[in-house]
């Protein structure tokens, strides 16, 4: 059944999986496990502290705390009394956090303090935020002029039950739900609007081509102020009665012990998670056994990956998928019963009630087989960016196209392969590079782990391609080798022209490489 059509709203999902998993765990968080039904109990006295608090429907509320029960249980109160959920990135610096809080207008924050080393509070000292009127501490010790997490709930203990219930009752899936600023890797971030009725439609279908299942074990590392974290994890385990178990930061060896203390069976996030815990030295420590279900994306997955994915850390079952925040997190999925070529190397086909496409420049669909934009159009396409319909129109066309960005290929049978992005294409001497294709023959590379690729200015061929690469443990790669190893293996043009060994790529919270800081050190040198 239709997310939209059964549940109505994400209270109304909150209030189903409290009456059909009551007993079962919903979250663990260290030493605090809540079962659904005391989830749904949490929620709704977070919603009664939401209306308490003068939040009225369709006002913005922000939450900037990382992977805690707490973040579940406030973004889903104040989603449920009507509010729109703001998420702030955690890795935001105060000048950053304040630009999503002044344009959304938030007007209540939720935050911690102490979370590595960082003082939220402060960092938003000097910042212009007109509406912000309170703000909340889950964790730590409230500042002056700021207030606990149990005072906040402690104040809505005496709103009346059905003033929420008329509030829950009043949703439906046009009502916003959230609106997630995009990444920011380039340029200011934009806020994508999404409805009650996409992210619970769009996580049906994600949920049940992934094969998520009542009774699974799901560590959420991805954060929670993503789509991917917050939707294909808290509402995803909502619908199907999955127990979630946070995790606050990627540590390696904390998600190593995770997997075996809590028999964790499903763990999604990008292809850099499984490589970071592939190439930990103690790996082999562990008993990973109980992992069922690994699901990835957000760049191009190598088929040596997949295949160390399954024998190291014994994934019965690894789906990809494609999607982004302006797609509602979600356009394409592999499906369970694809062969195994089809899992590697594609993204899998649109999902229900959409369209996919690859056109070129001028918007025309180009052959199956060729490179082009990637474009989407159906109910999952976002309402546009928040307060800005100059940028709304940039990307949504007048046929309602999303134009994403990425250039991607699609075979016969309507599979789509993302071979990069659009704006990270270079041109060497008159012929298109595609850094991903490039970054998959190096991580063929016996000594390298990780690679990125990006183009740097050149008088004579305009462009050419620098690489950066991580080394394997115990692993030594020599640059200049690399570069000939490349040249057995790839067209010349292609060939980077310079190899940097680095410690590690710059990542943002959900695992893409910051492609931008590698072309200013690129430039640099």
């Amino acid at each position: 059944m239709r997310g939209d059509l059964e549940w109505g709203s994400v209270a109304g999902l909150v209030r189903a999986a409290g009456a059909r998993f009551a007993a079962r765990g919903a979250l663990v968080d260290g030493d605090v496990r809540l079962t659904f039904a005391d989830l749904a109990g949490a929620v709704g006295r977070a919603a009664r502290a939401t209306v308490a608090a003068g939040v009225a429907g369709g006002d913005r509320v922000s939450i900037w705390a990382p992977n805690i029960h707490e973040w579940a249980v406030v973004a889903l109160g104040a989603v449920s009394a009507g509010a729109v959920l703001v998420p702030v990135n955690t890795r935001f610096k105060g000048a950053e956090a304040g630009y999503v809080l002044a344009g959304s207008r938030a007007r209540v924050l939720f935050t911690v303090e102490g979370f590595l080393d960082n003082d939220y509070v402060s960092m938003l000292a000097g910042e212009d935020l007109p509406s912000l009127e309170r703000t909340v501490v889950l964790r730590g010790t409230p500042p002056p002029g700021t207030e606990s997490w149990d005072a906040f709930l402690s104040s809505g203990d005496a709103t009346a039950p059905e003033d929420v219930d008329a509030r829950m009752t009043g949703l439906g899936p046009h009502d916003l739900s959230d609106i997630i600023f995009t990444s920011g890797t380039t340029g200011r971030p934009k806020g994508a609007m999404i409805t009650h009725g996409q992210t619970l439609r769009v996580f049906e279908q994600w949920s049940e081509i992934v094969g998520l299942a009542e009774g699974d074990r799901y560590l959420v590392v991805n954060p929670f102020f993503h789509t991917f974290g917050y939707k294909a994890g808290l509402i995803a385990s909502l619908m199907r009665g999955a127990t979630v178990i946070p995790q606050p930061t990627f540590d390696v060896p904390r998600v190593l012990e995770t997997i075996e203390a809590e028999r964790v069976t499903v763990l999604p996030g990008p292809p850099t998670l499984y490589q970071s815990l592939l190439d930990h030295p103690r790996l082999g420590e562990f008993d990973l056994s109980s992992l069922r279900l690994a699901v990835t994306g957000a760049a191009v997955v190598p088929v040596e990956l997949i295949r160390r994915m399954r024998e190291e850390l014994t994934f019965r079952t690894i789906i990809t998928a494609y999607g982004l925040t302006e797609s509602s997190g979600m356009a394409t999925a592999c499906r369970a019963d694809d062969d195994p070529e089809t899992i590697a190397s594609t993204s899998g086909r649109a999902i229900d009630d959409t369209e996919v496409r690859v056109v070129d420049d001028d918007g025309g669909e180009v052959p199956r087989g060729t490179p082009g934009e990637v474009v989407v159009r159906g109910y999952n396409v976002m309402r546009g960016y928040f307060e800005d319909p100059e940028e709304t129109a940039g990307v949504i066309d007048g046929e309602g196209w999303l134009h994403t960005g990425d250039v991607g290929v699609m075979d016969d049978r309507g599979n789509l392969r993302i071979t990069d992005r659009k704006k990270d294409m270079f041109i060497v001497g008159g012929f298109n590079a595609y850094p991903a294709e490039i970054e998959n023959v190096l991580l063929g590379h016996p000594q390298v782990s990780q690679a990125a690729v990006v183009g740097v200015p050149d008088e004579r061929l305009g462009e050419v391609g620098v690489a950066f690469v991580v080394a394997r443990p115990g692993g030594t790669p020599d640059p200049d080798e690399v570069v000939t190893w490349c040249r057995e293996r790839m067209a010349n043009y292609k060939v980077p022209r310079r190899v940097e060994v680095v410690d590690t790529l710059p990542l943002n919270a959900s695992g893409k490489v910051l492609k931008y800081e590698l072309r200013e050190r690129a430039r640099a040198t």
